[in-house]
C-alpha cells in the first residue's frame, strides 16, 4: 500500500509541475476565461455538488460533529452560487502575473525590473470546508499555479464533485486537467509522502486546527505559510458608545462562531466594566453564549463560569466566549500580543489617539478599528476569496489572494552592457 501512495504522490507533483510550466505561458485572458467556465460548470451542477454534499453532512451527523462544524461543511444552492459568484470575482481582479513590482534605468543605462510570477506547484492542506476547494483552485489559476487539494474526510464527497466540475472547465477552454488536483484518497498516510515532494511542490499551505497546522509543519520539506489559530480579540476601550459595543461584539462572536474569524475573547476597559458588560453579557448569553469570565467578570455576571489561564489561549470556535477586565489600553495590547495568535483583533473606541495606539501596538495580521472581527476575510478586503489567512510574517500576512501566490523575478535589460 505505501508503494502505491508513494507513487500516487510522486504523479501528483511531477503532473503539478508540467501543468504550472504550461500554465505559466497562458495569457490572463485564457486563465479568466478558465475560471469564468468553473463558475459556470458549478453552476450548471449545483444539484450534483448538493447531493454529494449530503453524503458528508449525513456522515458528520452520524461521527457527532458539533453544529458549528457541520455548518461550515454544508452546501444549499445559495453557497454553491456564492461559490461561483467569488470565482467570477476572482476573474475580474487585474492579473498578478507579470507585473512590475518596480523598475528603475541605471546611470549606465541599463534597466532593473523586479516582475510578479508564479509560484509553480501550490499543495493546499484542509479540512472540512467545500468552499475551500473553489476558492483555492481559483487563485491559483488566476496566479497561473498549478495546485494539489487535500481536503479533509469529511468533505470528501463535496470537494470530488466540485473537482470534476472544474476539470470540464479546464478541458473546455484548453487548460492542463493536472492544473487543479484533488487527492483522491483519505487515507492520511499520502500527507506526509506528500510533504516530500519538494522537487515539485513549491509551497504549502495548510487550513484547518492547530494539530493539523503543527503536523504539517513538522513533516514537511516543503516551505510552509501557517496560520495556527484565529484567537481573535475585541477590546471596548473607555468611552466605547453602548450601540457600538453591543453590535460589533454580538456580530463578532455569535453571527457564525464556527470560523476562525470569529471573537474569543472580551476585553473590556475597568470603566466600561460597571455598565457594559453586564449587558452584553447577558445579551451573549441570550443568544446561548458560554462566558467564561475573569474574576471582575464573575462579580458582574451572574451564570458565567470562571475562566482558566487555558481559556485565554483557547480558539473555541464554538459559542464559547472568554471575558476579562483590563485596567488600560496598554494592559488590553499586552494581553492580546501575550495570548492571542496575531489573526484578528479589534478595538471599540471614539478615541483616535487609542485606536492609532491599538493598532500600533497589537502585533496581529488584521487590526480592525470600530468593526467587527468577521471583515477579515479575502472576499470582504476585495481580493475575490482567500486561499488562508496568514498568521506569518514572511511573505504574505492575513487574507491571501492570487497576489500572495506569486513570488518575483529580477529582469534585466542592456544594451551590451557588461560589468567593469
Amino acid at each position: 500500500m505505501s508503494n502505491a501512495l508513494d507513487e500516487y504522490a510522486v504523479r501528483l507533483g511531477r503532473d503539478g509541475r508540467v501543468a504550472g510550466r504550461k500554465l505559466a505561458l497562458t495569457s490572463g485572458k485564457q486563465r479568466n476565461e478558465a475560471l469564468r467556465a468553473m463558475a459556470t460548470a458549478m453552476r450548471e451542477q449545483t444539484d450534483v455538488l448538493v447531493a454529494e454534499n449530503a453524503k458528508d453532512l449525513a456522515a458528520a451527523q452520524a461521527n457527532g460533529l458539533t453544529s458549528a462544524m457541520i455548518d461550515r461543511l454544508k452546501l444549499d444552492p445559495g453557497r454553491v452560487g456564492k461559490m461561483a459568484q467569488a470565482v467570477l470575482e476572482i476573474a475580474e481582479q487585474p492579473d498578478p502575473v507579470g507585473e512590475t513590482i518596480e523598475g528603475h534605468v541605471r546611470p549606465d543605462g541599463f534597466r532593473v525590473e523586479k516582475r510578479r510570477v508564479p509560484l509553480g506547484v501550490v499543495a493546499i492542506i484542509y479540512e472540512a470546508r467545500p468552499n475551500v476547494t473553489s476558492d483555492a483552485a481559483a487563485l491559483c489559476i488566476k496566479s497561473a499555479n498549478a495546485c494539489i487539494l487535500r481536503g479533509g474526510k469529511e468533505s470528501f464527497h463535496s470537494n470530488m464533485a466540485i473537482g470534476s466540475a472544474i476539470s470540464s472547465a479546464l478541458a473546455k477552454v484548453g487548460l492542463p486537467a493536472e492544473a487543479v488536483q484533488i487527492v483522491n484518497t483519505t487515507d492520511r498516510n499520502l500527507v506526509p509522502i506528500l510533504l516530500r515532494q519538494d522537487e515539485n511542490i513549491d509551497l504549502v499551505i495548510p487550513r484547518g486546527g492547530e494539530s493539523l497546522i503543527r503536523a504539517v509543519v513538522e513533516q514537511s520539506r516543503i516551505p510552509v505559510i501557517k496560520h495556527y489559530t484565529g484567537n481573535c480579540h475585541v477590546y471596548v476601550d473607555a468611552g466605547c458608545p453602548a450601540a457600538l459595543a453591543e453590535s460589533v461584539v454580538l456580530n463578532a462572536k455569535v453571527q457564525r462562531p464556527g470560523v476562525c474569524n470569529a471573537a474569543e475573547t472580551i476585553l473590556f476597559h475597568r470603566d466600561t466594566a460597571d455598565t457594559l458588560l453586564p449587558v452584553i453579557g447577558r445579551k451573549l448569553m441570550d443568544a446561548k453564549v458560554e462566558i467564561r469570565g475573569c474574576p471582575e467578570t464573575c462579580k458582574r455576571l451572574p451564570g458565567c463560569k470562571p475562566a482558566t489561564e487555558q481559556d485565554w489561549y483557547t480558539e473555541y470556535l464554538d459559542l464559547i466566549v472568554a471575558v476579562k477586565v483590563v485596567d488600560s489600553l496598554q494592559d488590553a495590547i499586552d494581553h492580546i500580543n501575550k495570548h492571542g495568535s496575531h489573526h484578528t483583533d479589534a478595538i471599540l473606541t471614539p478615541d483616535v489617539g487609542a485606536a492609532d495606539a491599538f493598532v500600533t501596538g497589537v502585533d496581529s495580521g488584521n487590526v480592525m478599528v470600530n468593526c467587527s472581527t468577521r471583515l477579515s476575510d479575502g472576499g470582504v478586503y476585495g481580493l475575490g476569496a482567500e486561499i488562508g489567512i496568514s498568521t506569518d510574517k514572511l511573505h504574505a500576512r492575513g487574507p491571501m489572494g492570487a497576489a500572495d501566490l506569486t513570488t518575483y523575478k529580477w529582469v534585466v535589460t542592456g544594451s551590451g552592457h557588461i560589468r567593469q
